[in-house]
């Protein structure tokens, strides 16, 4: 029987011929990955089970992003614990202040992950390196432990849904409205436990960064995981940020079984939003009736943080200035992304109109510091959740957006496409 990308991925770490959907496997790992929040738990786990050194001192990242730059004593504490822990551990892939992240566009950019790697980490939204063909999910901090101490994970070979893309994206349309409108269709669950397999001729259109949103998402339609295709671009990415590392290729059987095929025409979709409170809550810009006034605007993350969302961004806000009233947030996801948005001038443009920008941090995407909002006020937001009290006070409202719907509408004072500038 024919196998996904996903069950060849895994059948190779697990050292079979073939797996299918529901085995239980013992699978051995490329990349281990913690941050400040959940890292700390890891390693309390960790010396709780008396490991004394990790499994390949190469092989675990450990990056401070959700509470950092430091936003209290707790959150030093934890930091603290974190950077004893990776000194101890030597471990090679520690990145903080300086050189910190958001750990989803910074492993990546450092060529941490390559295709056909198998990558667990504490975060749920570690899903974002199927973008280059490897199998990527989130876990508990007790599975980060043991992986850490072990280099092993348990997995359910999980079965698939293929969703085949044709088309290409009209302007103003982008990755994110894509996974948007995909979450918008199939529902929070609509994939639950299953991996999320993109495919079709429309594959191709979509940059490297359209790819990391999207599967960055995945976990808020409840997939084990996303992926994509090795093509030309992923290859051309992956000899750029790890040359001459080893990577494999794997692709599905013409025969592979799925729950289901979705066909998207990507010519046909638009500027798509999430209003409160989940993902699936989704309606295009047209559609809606009633003006959204907003209270602030944030563009980053690690689903659109990366230089080509401030470029877009940018392109719109260069020249105009904010409304009146209204905070916006520019968050570049790693150092290297805030010094070529500062090369092309991009930093130029947002503070010339009336933003503020951040280093990088995952700050207010979880509510925790650097734009937490206060009852009744509204968010236009490039993350990836819009759940109660997700930004701040329980009634406080967050709608999800692209950069380019993000940037009108902060130009706008509501919702908007860059349609109506």
């Amino acid at each position: 029987m024919g196998m996904t990308m996903t069950q060849k991925i895994l059948a190779a770490h697990a050292g079979l011929p073939e797996v299918k959907a529901g085995d239980l496997i013992m699978a051995n790992l490329d990349l281990v990955l913690g941050n400040d929040i959940t890292a700390p738990v890891a390693i309390n786990v960790f010396k709780g089970i008396d490991a004394d050194k990790v499994f390949d001192k190469s092989k675990v990242a450990l990056v401070p992003d959700h509470f950092a730059p430091n936003k209290d004593i707790k959150a030093a504490e934890q930091c603290k614990q974190v950077r004893c822990f990776a000194c101890d551990q030597e471990i090679e892939n520690y990145f903080e202040i300086g050189e910190m992240g958001v750990e989803h566009a910074l492993l990546p950019e450092k060529g941490l992950v390559t295709a056909g790697d198998v990558v667990i980490g504490a975060d749920s939204h570690t899903c974002t390196y199927g973008a280059l063909g490897a199998f990527s999910t989130g876990v508990g901090s007790t599975d980060m432990a043991v992986g850490m101490a072990t280099g092993k994970a348990w997995f359910k070979v999980p079965a698939a849904v293929r969703f085949n893309l044709t088309g290409e994206f009209p302007e103003h349309v982008s990755g994110k409205d894509l996974i948007l409108h995909i979450i918008g269709l199939i529902g929070v669950d609509g994939a639950l436990y299953e991996s999320m397999e993109f495919a079709g001729p429309g594959v191709a259109s979509l940059t490297m960064d359209d790819r990391f949103t999207v599967a960055n998402m995945a976990i808020e339609a409840g997939g084990k995981n996303g992926i994509f295709p090795v093509d030309d671009q992923t290859i051309a990415y992956m000899e750029e940020h790890a040359p001459g590392k080893e990577y494999t290729i794997y692709e599905a059987d013409p025969d592979a079984q799925y729950v289901q095929t979705i066909d998207i025409d990507l010519s046909q979709l638009k500027p798509t939003v999430a209003f409160p409170h989940l993902p699936e809550n989704t309606k295009t810009v047209d559609e809606i009736e009633e003006p959204v006034v907003i209270d602030q605007v944030v563009i980053g993350s690690c689903t659109n943080g990366r230089f080509s969302d401030f470029k877009k961004a940018a392109d719109i806000m260069r020249g105009k200035h904010v409304k009146k009233g209204l905070r916006v947030l520019i968050i570049p996801a790693t150092q290297q992304i805030y010094l070529d948005c500062m090369e092309a001038g991009l930093l130029k443009d947002f503070i010339d109109a009336g933003a503020a920008v951040s280093t990088p941090t995952c700050g207010p995407c979880l509510g925790g510091h650097m734009g937490i909002l206060a009852a009744g006020e509204r968010c236009v937001s490039t993350t990836n959740r819009n759940f109660v009290g997700r930004m701040g006070h329980v009634d406080s409202e967050v709608y999800l957006a692209s950069p380019e719907t993000a940037a009108a509408s902060a130009i706008l004072g509501r919702i908007a496409s860059p349609d109506e500038l």
